[in-house]
């Protein structure tokens, strides 16, 4: 192992410049070269490649987003465009690479891999649904900034006495959502994992009124249905002065939690050694906060849930 590139891929999350960082300098610890990728697979491709070195990666440990840049890359999809970016690399005299991302950034490593590219892929997406693992970075962060905002809407919501429907980033999957609502104090939490009714949801408001409650808070996971069809249903079948926040974008930003930060700095670190070790095809990852690696197929074949201790939880405490 001589030299070894990093890339950032599919979604930003925060906490990826803090994994980059810890490559590059874990990398030339140990006299290794490093190139970073810009624009992820797709600068693979166009060749978008630049030496690091330490000042490269100095005063950004701090910041969100990527210091890479990312970018969606349907040619990478294809057989061709795998077999170019696998030239691309033996070109660069590139020996390993590591691959900063969620689901489709790792099965795009994995075809690197069994091209002859020894990669490692390092689990970072906010949504969280990465397996096998902790937790992936850039989670922690999000669900703060979702805590944040939704501690600011509370606030209103009880000077004006309203109800609030906050939808929350996370795809298909519920893990920010149900956080963030057991942590902001929701009334409801809707998740794509639990079926739910949105007459019990309405009951439930109900119930909170005729007790002499003033205000409340639903958080709805982006997978488990749409904020503004909710609100709508919330008022029309209560009458309750109803608003939507949709949090968006604003859920990917901002400088990385201490959490994020040591665990992208832990897994950055560890993706170099086991690319000097080695070991290909397979996630950087904690589990029970100790340092290992779990084979792609394995990844893939993983499946995170909430927990459903904790969303039954929250529904207890939130009567």
């Amino acid at each position: 192992m001589r030299k070894i590139g990093v890339l950032t891929s599919g979604g930003d999350a925060p906490g990826m410049n803090a994994g980059v960082r810890a490559v590059v300098r874990a990398a030339i610890y140990r006299g290794l070269e490093v190139v970073g990728i810009r624009r992820g697979y797709a600068g693979l491709l166009d060749g978008d490649f630049k030496p690091m070195a330490l000042e490269s990666v100095g005063d950004i440990i701090q910041r969100g987003g990527t210091c890479l840049y990312t970018a969606r890359c349907l040619e990478f999809l294809t057989e061709d465009g795998q077999r170019r970016g696998y030239q691309r690399l033996i070109d660069a005299d590139v020996d390993g690479l590591v691959v900063f991302g969620g689901d489709g950034s790792f099965r795009g490593a994995q075809k690197l891999h069994n091209l002859g590219i020894k990669t490692i892929g390092v689990p970072s997406t906010i949504d969280n649904d990465i397996g096998a693992c902790d937790a992936n970075i850039g989670f922690d962060t999000a669900v703060q900034t979702a805590i944040e905002a939704i501690d600011k809407i509370r606030d209103t919501a009880t000077s004006h006495e309203r109800t609030y429907v906050i939808e929350v980033m996370g795809r298909s999957a519920g893990h920010i959502a149900l956080s963030a609502g057991l942590a902001g104090g929701a009334e409801s939490v809707l998740i794509p994992e639990v079926p739910y009714k949105l007459e019990d949801v309405v009951a439930k408001l109900q119930r909170g009124v005729a007790r002499g409650k003033k205000h409340s808070i639903i958080i709805v996971a982006e997978g488990a249905g749409h904020g503004g069809e909710i609100g709508r249903y919330i008022e029309e079948h209560t009458g309750f002065d109803t608003r939507v926040t949709v949090l968006g974008h604003v859920q990917r930003g901002g400088a990385p939690s201490a959490t994020d930060r040591v665990l992208a700095s832990r897994l950055g670190a560890h993706s170099v050694e086991l690319l000097v070790q080695g070991v290909s095809g397979h996630m950087a990852a904690t589990q029970h906060g100790e340092l290992t690696s779990v084979p792609f197929d394995e990844v893939f074949q993983s499946d995170r849930k909430p927990d459903k201790a904790v969303y039954e939880l929250a529904d207890i405490l939130s009567i």
